[in-house]
């Protein structure tokens, strides 16, 4: 079943997957007066930079798992991708405070802001060893897609605000949903 996953597919889990950095983008553009494009650039690439590094991580470590859980590794990777959605709508529903995006002016503030926003693609990559995916193709155009919905997030944050914050974060949580339903679907019906 190796490389078997469309461009298609591959390019709904990078939006999916970058829909809460996005959401985080956009607030932080918001949180930007006067906004420069070095605040937005440095925003989109760390983004971006984790994005594309938490899959490879995640497949690494799902590989070596994957000869324990061979006969059940298509449950796991729907579960997983199940709770990321899941988890990613809840958290579109909820209240949040933006205030961290403030602090992303320092280094270790946007480190921390790229690695909560990134842990989802770790488990996507997981995801990926279980189903014998190949993870660098995958991995680069999840970075790409997250960091040009970034940039363009801080942007448009700063233009408009909060309008669609939100909704990007549950569009992403469906996707990711949806994907997982289809992956458990072709492994039952093969």
């Amino acid at each position: 079943m190796s490389q078997n996953m469309s461009l298609i597919t591959i390019l709904l889990i990078g939006v999916g997957l970058a829909c809460d950095a996005f959401a985080v983008a956009v607030a932080c553009g918001l949180a930007a007066r006067p906004l420069r494009a070095a605040y937005a650039f440095r925003i989109a690439f760390s983004f971006g930079a984790f994005q594309t590094l938490m899959p490879v991580i995640g497949w690494a470590a799902g590989t070596s798992l994957r000869p324990l859980i061979a006969s059940f590794d298509h449950w796991i990777a729907f579960v997983l991708l199940f709770v990321i959605g899941g988890r990613m709508i809840y958290e579109s529903l909820a209240k949040k405070n933006n205030d961290s995006c403030g602090k992303l002016l320092s280094t270790r503030g946007l480190l921390v802001l790229s690695v909560a926003t990134s842990i989802d693609a770790l488990a996507v990559g997981i995801s990926f060893a279980f189903l014998k995916e190949s993870i660098w193709f995958p991995s680069f155009v999840i970075g790409l897609v997250t960091f040009a919905l970034c940039y363009a997030g801080v942007w448009l944050g700063n233009r408009f605000g909060h309008i669609f914050e939100n909704k990007f974060e549950m569009a992403g949580g469906l996707i990711l949903i949806s994907i997982g339903i289809r992956i458990l679907y072709s492994h039952l019906t093969a």
